[in-house]
């Protein structure tokens, strides 16, 4: 039988996973982009992310058998499991990682990531009609004002750092698609079935799109080296299986709140990782955008 869902209400039992879990998903969702950036000189981010996700699909469907969990039933939740799927995944992840694999810097990523409680605040303007309060409005500001100063230097440079218009936009594109899936992820249709047997049947979703762009977008690009295998294994277990399991968990708790505040912690703490390891820096104007950014998004999740 699939679970129910737990209580979110005020008398919900706060358990030692649910007080662990914000930050440990923050860590996971951090690293992400630096694997991005990482497999971008060995694969094809494409092919790279149809391997992962039919692996993660793959995983998830034993572990449903195994315990022999119910699956979604109904042409219409399967549907939405796999429409979650292909938005907060496949037209999420391939668009990003491409955008890496041609220069965006995985700090700079990880902070237009941040944005999408941003995009979630212009979507329920632009199609639900909601009426945003002033500091919102000053959040949205602050927050697209900073990213177009990080971005500028690397817009306006002739030189091989420079980003072209379409990668800026692929990124901005596929955070669209991390709010709109967002949204259907947490329709309380979905929330209703089993983890294991919905996560199987919505990275199955994360496949078919993914797979589409490989074939129409994508190059035969795969050098079969260790760093390749260890990414792609590391992509499988801790960031599929682990980061995004505990997102649609903390999804499903109705922790929201502790775990957006946390994910405000991304952008720097992805953008010091991608230092560390790949040695990308930032100007000081791009800093201040940084500081700006990150400010106009706390101030529109207040």
């Amino acid at each position: 039988m699939a679970h129910p869902p737990p209580s979110t209400g005020p008398h919900a039992t706060t358990t030692p996973l649910a007080l662990v879990a914000p930050g440990a998903f923050v860590l996971i969702w951090s690293t992400g982009f630096l694997v991005g950036r990482g497999v971008a000189p060995h694969a094809d981010p494409f092919w790279f992310l149809s391997a992962r996700f039919a692996c993660v699909a793959l995983a998830f469907s034993a572990a449903a058998l195994w315990v022999r969990a119910a699956w979604p039933s109904g042409g219409q939740r399967i549907a939405l499991h796999l429409l979650a799927g292909a938005l907060m995944s496949g037209i999420y992840l391939g668009p990003s990682w491409w955008a890496m694999a041609r220069g965006m810097p995985a700090g700079v990523m990880a902070l237009i990531g941040a944005l999408q409680p941003l995009f979630t605040a212009l979507v329920a303007v632009l199609w639900l009609r909601q009426h945003l309060p002033a500091r919102t409005w000053g959040g949205l500001a602050l927050g697209f004002g900073g990213v177009a100063l990080v971005l500028a230097p690397r817009l306006a440079a002739t030189d091989a750092g420079a980003l072209p218009w379409p990668v800026v936009l692929a990124a901005a594109g596929s955070i669209v698609s991390l709010t709109l899936g967002a949204m259907v992820q947490k329709s309380r249709w979905l929330a209703q079935d089993d983890l294991r047997s919905a996560s199987a049947v919505q990275n199955l979703g994360a496949v078919g799109v993914l797979l589409a762009m490989a074939l129409t977008l994508g190059t035969p690009h795969w050098d079969g080296s260790a760093a390749l295998w260890g990414s792609l294994a590391f992509a499988v277990v801790v960031l599929s299986i682990g980061g995004a399991t505990l997102l649609i968990w903390l999804m499903r708790r109705g922790e929201a709140t502790r775990t957006a505040a946390l994910l405000l912690a991304v952008p720097p703490l992805a953008a010091l990782e991608a230092w560390a390891i790949f040695g990308e820096t930032l100007a000081p104007l791009q800093l201040l955008g940084f500081v700006l950014a990150m400010a106009g998004v706390a101030l529109a999740r207040r």
